[in-house]
């Protein structure tokens, strides 16, 4: 017999939806696939507890990264379905995108509308160039989020070279994917892999995900200020030997 808390923590499919903001039709949809487990049953009613909503929102998380429905079955063919809210909760952390990422889909008419004039085919290619919008098969447009899409805008209306601004926006990207691939590998050798060895000690792993939580905004706001700090040592050096 169920403890009275386990009792009161335990959600019918309407409010397993509202609690994690996933439609009762796409919650039937994930435990046809597989990717729930079976609900306690009281009578004809199923019953949701902690572990489901866990993995409901590890679900999410995965297809806010983009991952396929396909990707995401396979990710979680790895977990047990014994895998508990703590281990799902540590997942999640895991895989939370560092920065939020608002992607959007448009066609090539609403792209102009929220550039506020008609791009020329020289404007869309510049913009693809520097990261801003990314071209699809089908036609349509993905954008990076609008901070993204208004600062192309206003690279394309600086008057300098768009390539000049392209080949600045290649050279971020290839010392910051290395910058990320070190400090992955860091933390997968130094944090995770000692985790794994020690056998997924369940007392760790709440600990872990909280530290994995002020790892990523610490991380990220050093990465911007020694990167400040470096482009002043740099303007210094050079006005020093002019």
């Amino acid at each position: 017999m169920a403890a009275p808390e386990q009792e009161q923590a335990l959600l019918t499919i309407d409010e397993l939806a509202a609690r994690t903001g996933i439609t009762v039709r796409n919650i039937r949809f994930y435990a046809g696939r597989g990717l729930l487990p079976p609900p306690q049953l009281r009578g004809r009613t199923g019953l949701y507890g902690p572990d489901h909503v866990a993995r409901l929102e590890l679900v999410s998380e995965l297809s806010a990264l983009g991952f396929t429905l396909s990707a995401i079955e396979g990710h979680l063919e790895r977990l047990p379905q014994t895998a508990g809210a703590a281990e799902l909760a540590l997942q999640r952390a895991l895989l939370t995108p560092w920065v939020p990422e608002q992607l959007e889909e448009v066609d090539r008419a609403e792209l102009d509308r929220r550039a506020g004039r008609p791009l020329t085919a020289a404007d869309v290619e510049a913009l693809v160039g520097l990261g801003a919008i990314t071209l699809l098969d089908d036609g349509r447009v993905r954008l990076h989020g609008t901070g993204t899409l208004s600062g192309g805008l206003a690279v394309l209306d600086s008057g300098l070279p768009t390539e000049l601004w392209r080949r600045a926006h290649d050279l971020i990207e290839q010392h910051t994917t290395a910058l990320a691939e070190d400090l992955m590998k860091m933390f997968q050798d130094e944090v995770l892999q000692p985790y794994r060895d020690r056998g997924r000690p369940a007392d760790e792993r709440r600990r872990l995900a909280e530290a994995l939580s002020q790892l990523k905004p610490v991380t990220v706001r050093g990465v911007v200020t020694a990167f400040g700090r470096a482009v002043n040592r740099t303007i210094r050096e050079r006005a020093s030997h002019p």
